[in-house]
């Protein structure tokens, strides 16, 4: 078993991932990442350790767009770590095209919402042993141009959209993830188990990979200091180990001030905080990614052995 506390980190070949699994590792901690494929994997690798030459670095491949291997990897990563300290679910994207997986699920969904959700249950066990864990969850003030919400028929909603209707259905996505963090801190109280998300501000890395003009972009916000991923990784670091945030759970961040958002409705409602929860569970039951044991279950279940 590691001596060093164990950070998980998912997108972290590349971005505010990257940028935060640095700052980590500076920290003494050691990086669990994930990658699509060893290219990716030793590119980040070797920048990781350009910045920090004694940097303790595991990886994990499968594509996050994928269920199954998202529970592979979460079931990999369990098994190696029994204890882990920092679980931070970066991965995004912002497609400007609708793509359905192999599984069924509409691309967006399953990369920025169902693989987080799917991850962090299986590390459960792991996250809950180490007792003072932290869960950080990347969400994004794109959040309050989600459109209608409609549950449970957006998690499985294939239909096609326009490059300028994605950013609807992005900010939908980033709306999941707060009403998911803000029921996953209440269903862990009292597990020393601890949820928030943020908001990362403007980021040049999140202007979506598949603009043709992105790199060019880029580089004129750069040089104009708009932008500075730096800010966003700042504020992932912050709420995985900074003193000013232990113990507090099932809060929305802010990139620089490090203070609490509001979320736009129903982002902090309770009772669509639990309806998502109850579809996003019974659907990866019905599809065969999850055992039917809730967080909840286990939390009372533990409670009634002590």
């Amino acid at each position: 078993m590691s001596t060093f506390p164990i950070a998980v980190i998912t997108g972290a070949t590349s971005g505010l991932g990257q940028l935060a699994a640095i700052e980590l590792a500076r920290q003494g901690k050691q990086l669990v990442l994930t990658a699509r494929n060893e290219k990716r994997a030793e590119s980040a690798g070797d920048t990781i350790r350009n910045a920090v030459p004694d940097a303790k670095i595991d990886f994990y491949f499968g594509d996050l767009s994928l269920m199954e291997d998202v529970r592979r990897i979460g079931n990999q990563i369990k098994t190696a770590y029994p204890q882990i300290n920092i679980l931070v679910n970066n991965a995004g994207l912002h497609g400007f095209e609708q793509r359905v997986t192999k599984e069924g699920f509409p691309e967006m969904i399953a990369v920025n919402y169902l693989a987080p959700w799917l991850l962090t249950h299986t590390l459960l066990d792991s996250l809950k042993a180490s007792k003072n864990a932290r869960i950080v969850n990347i969400a994004s003030e794109a959040s309050r141009n989600h459109g209608e919400l409609r549950l449970p028929v957006d998690l499985t909603d294939t239909s096609e959209f326009t490059a300028r209707g994605s950013s609807v259905l992005y900010g939908k996505t980033k709306l999941l993830d707060i009403m998911f963090t803000g029921e996953l801190g209440r269903q862990l109280d009292g597990t020393g188990v601890t949820a928030n998300a943020l908001n990362p501000g403007f980021n040049v890395t999140g202007l979506g990979r598949e603009l043709g003009f992105s790199s060019v972009l880029s580089k004129i916000l750069k040089t104009m200091h708009i932008g500075d991923p730096r800010k966003g990784a700042d504020i992932i670091v912050r709420l995985a180990s900074d003193p000013q945030y232990q113990g507090v759970t099932a809060g929305y961040f802010n990139v620089g001030t490090g203070k609490s958002i509001v979320p736009i409705y129903p982002g902090g409602d309770n009772a669509m905080q639990d309806k998502l929860w109850k579809a996003t569970k019974s659907l990866l039951e019905q599809r065969g990614y999850l055992e039917s044991v809730s967080v909840r279950y286990l939390h009372l279940n533990n409670k009634s052995q002590a």
